[in-house]
């Protein structure tokens, strides 16, 4: 396989089958499921995925479990909630294959009015004019789909294990002279409530979590 790509999974049982059926060749799926209650772990592996548990709570939790657990050289990371298309990966995957770029993000475009509601884009926009500000890379977006070197990440050394996983990713490939760059992919209606922002209480802590980052 030329690409592993880790899936964070916590319920999205009604989601995955359209994600794991849209896979471009060469991209073998590892889904890390989360503590889900549905059948989310029976549904990837009867589709052929692999499929892995990690006991930690937390997204940064399993999107590093994924990344440890992964083979292939370039692994790429993407929610599990079909809001991405899997047949777009090779947009954030190919300029990491080639050699051009060592980190890429996919910067979301949302096809519809209701796929990205106002108050998360605008908190997505001052995220990312803080990531300008700290880093000097231009992003405009700290997409869930992303794209690094296995090796590589894992020598990043991340800590954190929930919703400051992806902003910490970026930081420390910035401080170490990575090349970063970001591509657009559409951002579709999600299946169901996003598990990090979809409550109050969710979005408080990724706002705290992605806080410290910056701050270290």
């Amino acid at each position: 396989m030329s690409v592993d790509l880790v899936l964070p999974c916590l319920n999205e049982a009604a989601a995955l089958p359209w994600i794991l059926e849209r896979l471009p060749d060469g991209v073998r799926a590892i889904v890390v499921d989360n503590g889900s209650t549905d059948d989310s772990a029976a549904v990837a592996a009867r589709l052929g995925a692999t499929v892995i548990a990690c006991e930690i709570k937390g997204y940064g939790a399993a999107c590093h479990a994924g990344l440890e657990a992964a083979e292939a050289d370039v692994v790429a990371v993407m929610d599990a909630d079909a809001s991405l298309d899997p047949r777009q990966l090779v947009r954030v995957t190919a300029p990491v294959l080639s050699g051009r770029y060592d980190l890429v993000l996919g910067r979301r475009r949302p096809v519809s009015r209701g796929a990205w509601p106002w108050h998360l884009r605008f908190a997505n926009a001052e995220l990312s004019r803080r990531i300008r500000r700290r880093t000097g890379v231009s992003l405009h977006d700290l997409g869930p789909m992303r794209a690094g070197r296995r090796t590589a990440l894992l020598g990043l050394e991340l800590t954190d294990r929930r919703s400051g996983y992806p902003l910490e990713t970026v930081v420390r490939a910035a401080d170490a002279g990575w090349r970063i760059a970001e591509v657009d992919v559409d951002y579709l209606p999600r299946s169901g409530r996003s598990k990090v922002t979809g409550t109050p209480l969710g979005a408080a802590r990724a706002v705290l979590d992605m806080s410290k980052v910056l701050a270290r």
